[in-house]
């Protein structure tokens, strides 16, 4: 168990406790677990997409429960009605006619807000959703409430195809991809989905690491504290250039709201100041999911790079997996396709595919043995391509 930040520790020491925290129970969402502190602190909205049975809704609950922050989730479907978000209306009131909600407990009021399936959102609700993330604001009965809003995280199965929900989905600045993980998670994957089904039955208190007065704090400190230097900001509108030239439409609007995110990222880090390594945000404006692969390609090797020169610098996460179990999965590969038994297409192409996903993964790490546990992959894949000569292996 990940030790907690103590009470009296700085703001970002104590989110990175958060983040500890989530990624032990979260086994390979480092990523996704870092954009939904940076959203908040930002300001900002972020929405995961992904298939079901990837533990979205279960992610965006356990950060939650660690914010002492007013909550709100709902599940929207097309047939959800804007009572059940906003709130009833007042009926009191209204026999005296005037028409407003009662918004004790619902959206309107919420510090943190996780509206699953956002995208199921039906016309009744749509434009007040929209005022209320854009501007902070809820109008019920002619006047207009101003709401605490910190962040609300979206979760969908899909990306919007309707043109009629694309306002909705731009309000969520970050779009962060959550996929089944990869096979070689498989063994620690079971022992930390079993851990945290025993924790939800047990129900175990959580006490919070941070609250929702030191999140808004943080914000007002990050817009007013922030300096881009001239390395940073060259950095990143070579960046952005590249994004547009490729065809993936990045507007003013989200260029500017963007580094509200790089300086979070900083803060995050105990930084007064971004640099290239808070770039990785640009991985998560994509529009459509077959651009993804595309950001990835032009911000991964400005990554790479400064990770190169500053290696003290690189993000691995408490998630990241151990050397000692990259190798034995690699033994394990080795063992299936060096065996006597001829293996069918469909076997060899899933060991195939297990060997590039570790080979991706010893990527990330600065341990120098990681590099000859690579050569290891890569004498296994040559050897496959070459038609089973193994017996050097």
């Amino acid at each position: 168990m990940v030790a907690p930040a103590s009470a009296e520790a700085p703001l970002h020491d104590r989110l990175r406790g958060v983040a500890r925290a989530l990624e032990e129970r979260f086994l390979g969402r480092s990523e996704v677990i870092r954009c939904l502190l940076v959203s908040v602190l930002a300001g900002e909205h972020a929405v995961l997409i992904g298939p079901p049975g990837t533990a979205k809704s279960a992610l965006v609950r356990a950060f939650a429960r660690l914010c002492d922050a007013r909550y709100f989730e709902y599940l929207l479907t097309r047939f959800t009605e804007p009572n059940e978000i906003f709130g009833p209306v007042d009926i009191a009131a209204f026999r005296e006619g005037s028409y407003r909600r009662r918004t004790d407990g619902m959206l309107p009021e919420a510090e943190v807000v996780f509206l699953d399936e956002v995208f199921k959102s039906n016309s009744a609700i749509l434009n007040s959703l929209l005022t209320l993330l854009n501007e902070r604001r809820f109008v019920s009965g002619g006047v207009a409430l101003k709401c605490p809003l910190l962040t609300a995280i979206g979760a969908s199965n899909e990306v919007p195809q309707d043109s009629d929900l694309a306002a909705i989905f731009d309000r969520f600045l970050l779009r962060v991809r959550a996929d089944y993980l990869d096979a070689f998670h498989f063994q620690d994957l079971l022992a930390r989905g079993w851990r945290l089904e025993a924790a939800l039955v047990r129900d175990e208190p959580v006490l919070p690491l941070v609250s929702a007065t030191e999140l808004r704090a943080a914000q007002a400190a990050i817009a007013r504290d922030t300096r881009f230097d001239d390395a940073f900001l060259s950095a990143y509108r070579t960046l952005v250039l590249q994004i547009r030239a490729e065809g993936i439409g990045l507007s003013d609007r989200r260029v500017v709201k963007l580094l509200k995110l790089a300086a979070a990222s900083a803060f995050l880090d105990g930084r007064s100041a971004p640099d290239a390594s808070d770039l990785f945000l640009l991985k998560h404006v994509w529009n459509a999911e077959d651009q993804a692969s595309i950001l990835e390609g032009l911000v991964s090797p400005l990554l790479e790079g400064h990770y190169r020169e500053h290696p003290e610098a690189r993000r691995l996460g408490a998630a990241a997996v151990g050397l000692a179990a990259i190798e034995a999965e690699i033994e394990r590969a080795r063992s299936v396709i060096a065996g006597g038994s001829a293996l069918s297409d469909v076997q060899l192409f899933s060991q195939l595919k297990l060997l590039g996903e570790l080979k991706g993964a010893l990527a990330s790490h600065a341990d120098p043995r990681a590099r000859e546990l690579a050569g290891r992959v890569d004498r296994l894949l040559d050897a496959a391509f070459k038609g089973g000569r193994f017996g050097a292996l």
